[in-house]
């Protein structure tokens, strides 16, 4: 077990840590708990990047930690060659508690390793910085921000050339640089005004706002609408507002209310509990404005503005709909439109998580679109759309975390672009007298009702992790082989890479493009199933089930049998 206490001392002592931190780790002295929290583990740098909560210490973020990471991502650009330096990396950040202080430190750690630096000058959305590696041309890019985490939490995503975030074939090697950074006196920084003078360091801004909302723009299917459909949208004090509004504008939406409590950015999220629009408390001021303003749909995007959520006003009730449900629809409505149009591709590809729904799949087949699986994260999403380039063209992907991206100009989930396509497509349906709600029912009576009930469990600290650790080895050892009245059939573990039959019997191996990760996926006899991951961010177990019958109640029932046999399970753990 790595020595928590020397770790603490060892930041308490060094020259290269500012008094202002020291005096927050003096302030914990004899707080063991505190401590260990802090020091014994590192804040691990994955396929996501860092994430965790703001604070002083070895797993938190804090300048050192980002400008360690920095370092570890110079040395690897730096040892790609010249080119790679010469091109550089584009910064973006968020709203959150030191995103600016963040993105300035990695700026300078960049620049005083010669590495080229093309800084945004104030606040974007996670899918402009995706955007913009690409538009840029850049080697790299990094985003500052915890998405929807509450306001304790930052975080810093690394992407690639392609503008998607790396794969572990690029987060392995920088990590293994960080790991060598023993002493943050051979981290390398350029004071920021002379990196600046030198030209190192570039301010970015409006150019490529412009040039990313007229790709959005052309994204734009259908002109027979009802542009006076009326739209509350709430950014939830994130970055979403000016560029929403924007895209809603130059598509003739006039009849629109953004929440004005909410428009504003703020970090620290005053009017929510929790800014995650997953979340429907997050609504209750939107739902406010609704009401009074009779709107048609509630529209919300997370803080970083690469998720969107949906109400639609249905027969007198505000319905949410969840990221699978969203999904479909967004399916239906995109391959019907390029279908009228003609410009439906014969090699259209859909990209899903293999813990998203099943329905957008059949829609998606329904118009001779093929659907591949990968693993949870736009990573994995927009990492195997750069992989099928050229032999497919993608039309959309999706997770059931409410993110979605069409188009090939941005390389993650995009909430400004599924905000004005969402508003379209409610607008087409609305002129023809149907709101979403119409015609999801319809999608459910042609191919059955596929319900879902989608949670998390969350478990804090090293003995959460633990709590973690021990649910996940039960259901690979004592998994339920009988639900109710349904059979296991057959079943996944990710972590293996193998599929195996209700016995635990080997009978083959998951495709070739899903790497390994710790998930579980149990399929039973009528074509329900469920899965079991712990987050990649947060100290949660996120379960997902999945039911279908052409009975909707019968659909609902099977998901309560499911739910109570796996959390009697997890109970017992």
């Amino acid at each position: 077990m790595r020595d928590y206490l020397a770790e603490y001392r060892k930041w308490l002592e060094s020259p290269h840590i500012d008094e202002a931190t020291k005096a927050e780790l003096k302030a914990i002295e004899g707080n063991d708990e505190e401590i260990k929290e802090r020091f014994l583990l590192e804040l691990e740098f994955g396929t996501a990047g860092l994430r965790g909560k703001i604070g002083a210490g070895t797993n938190r973020m804090n300048i050192y930690t980002v400008a360690r990471a920095t370092q570890g991502l110079a040395d690897y650009i730096n040892s790609r060659g010249e080119e790679y330096a010469k091109r550089g990396v584009v910064i973006a950040y968020d709203v959150r508690r030191m995103s600016r202080e963040f993105a300035r430190i990695t700026a300078q750690v960049l620049a005083g390793n010669g590495v080229q630096v093309y800084l945004f000058d104030d606040i974007r959305p996670t899918p402009v910085l995706s955007f913009a590696v690409r538009y840029l041309k850049t080697a790299s890019g990094i985003v500052i921000t915890a998405s929807h985490n509450p306001p304790e939490y930052n975080g810093y995503k690394v992407y690639w050339e392609y503008g998607s975030q790396i794969m572990d074939d690029i987060a392995k090697p920088i990590e293994e640089n960080i790991r060598k950074i023993e002493d943050f006196g051979a981290i390398k920084k350029m004071d920021f005004d002379e990196a600046l003078s030198k030209g190192l360091i570039k301010i970015v801004g409006k150019e490529v706002d412009e040039a990313y909302f007229e790709k959005v723009l052309s994204l734009a299917l259908c002109d027979d609408i009802d542009k006076n459909i009326s739209i509350v949208y709430t950014p939830l004090h994130g970055t979403g507002g000016k560029f929403v509004r924007y895209v809603l504008d130059k598509r003739g939406f006039t009849n629109y209310l953004i929440v004005p409590e909410q428009e504003i950015p703020n970090g620290e999220f005053p009017t929510v509990e929790y800014p995650n629009p997953e979340d429907l408390k997050a609504f209750n001021l939107a739902l406010d404005y609704a009401k009074k303003h009779n709107a048609d749909i509630i529209l919300a995007t997370d803080p970083d503005a690469d998720r969107n959520a949906v109400m639609v006003k249905h027969n007198g009730e505000y319905v949410p709909l969840n990221g699978n449900q969203t999904g479909a629809l967004l399916i239906e409505y995109l391959l019907s439109q390029r279908k009228k149009k003609g410009i439906l591709p014969k090699n259209g590809v859909v990209i899903k998580s293999i813990v998203t729904g099943d329905l957008g799949k059949l829609i998606a087949k329904q118009y001779g679109v093929e659907t591949f699986e990968t693993l949870t994260g736009f990573k994995n999403i927009c990492g195997l759309e750069n992989e099928l380039e050229g032999r497919y063209s993608f039309q959309f992907g999706y997770e059931e975390s409410i993110g979605y991206v069409t188009g090939d100009f941005v390389r993650d989930k995009d909430g400004v672009m599924m905000s004005m396509l969402i508003s379209e497509m409610a607008a087409y349906y609305k002129k023809q007298g149907k709101t979403l709600i119409d015609v999801l029912e319809s999608l459910y009576k042609t191919f059955g009702y596929y319900l879902e009930d989608n949670f998390s469990l969350v478990y804090e600290g090293l003995k959460g992790m633990e709590k973690i650790r021990r649910i996940m080895e039960v259901f690979r050892k004592k998994f339920p082989r009988v639900i109710g009245t349904l059979d296991l059939v057959e079943y996944i573990d990710y972590k293996e890479r193998k599929l195996y039959d209700h016995n635990g019997k080997e009978i083959g191996e998951i495709e070739p493009h899903i790497p390994a990760s710790n998930v579980l996926r149990f399929f039973l006899s009528d074509g329900s199933w469920y899965a079991i991951r712990p987050s990649g961010t947060e100290p949660k177990l996120k379960v997902y089930i999945y039911t279908v019958d052409k009975v909707k109640e019968e659909a609902s029932r099977k998901l309560t049998v499911i739910k109570d046999t796996i959390l009697k399970i997890v109970s017992e753990a």
